[in-house]
């Protein structure tokens, strides 16, 4: 039909596996991260040449004798459920990956807490400087989710696929053994940077 024609907005990828489980933080399965990444957001990200880069954080900050660690969520963040992302969110997820990750599980052994300041700050106490908080936080799968989700224990799976990232997962869409599928989240806000690798202004 002339006046109906549009350009085609489908891309379809054939991946190594099937995707089995939703739940980033409780395989190393390649398949699962390659979900994580499209469905949530990171407070850090790794770049093409591997340095650690802001994601989801706008600034942060780290004291002089390198115990407190407070950053700053950027503006615009949201959950694919309409839902602004709170620091309590990222409080909350950061201390469910640390339950299953053995990165996080070395860090927060020197946690002494962490601390929701207001909706967009959160920090991080040490008993002892931590050096490798950002790899941490940026390269290890630690995924963010509303806060009722990371509530999950860490050793139970997760029941639902609500992220920040740039793409929302269709569960409805999706055949077991088959395919998957993500729509383009519309109300996604990519930092204003060229994208590289894991880092950048995602689209």
């Amino acid at each position: 039909f002339a006046g109906a024609a549009r350009a085609e907005t489908v891309l379809k990828v054939s991946l190594h596996s099937d995707l089995k489980i939703i739940d980033p933080i409780w395989t190393t399965a390649l398949i699962s991260a390659h979900y994580g990444n499209m469905v949530y957001d990171t407070l850090f990200s790794l770049d093409a040449e591997q340095r650690v880069k802001p994601q989801m954080v706008d600034k942060y900050d780290l004291s002089a004798d390198k115990l407190t660690w407070t950053f700053t969520l950027r503006d615009g963040l949201m959950f694919h459920d309409g839902e602004k992302v709170l620091a309590k969110d990222c409080a909350q997820s950061v201390r469910r990956w640390c339950s299953r990750d053995s990165f996080g599980q070395a860090m927060i052994a020197v946690t002494n807490e962490i601390e929701v300041l207001d909706d967009r700050r959160f920090r991080i106490r040490l008993k002892k400087p931590f050096s490798q908080m950002l790899y941490g936080l940026g390269a290890r799968g630690c995924f963010m989710m509303p806060e009722r989700t990371a509530k999950t224990p860490g050793t139970e799976q997760i029941k639902e696929a609500i992220g920040s990232g740039p793409f929302r997962f269709l569960p409805e869409a999706c055949v077991s053994g088959v395919s998957a599928a993500y729509a383009k989240f519309d109300k996604y806000v990519p930092r204003q940077e060229q994208p590289s690798f894991l880092a950048g202004g995602k689209s």
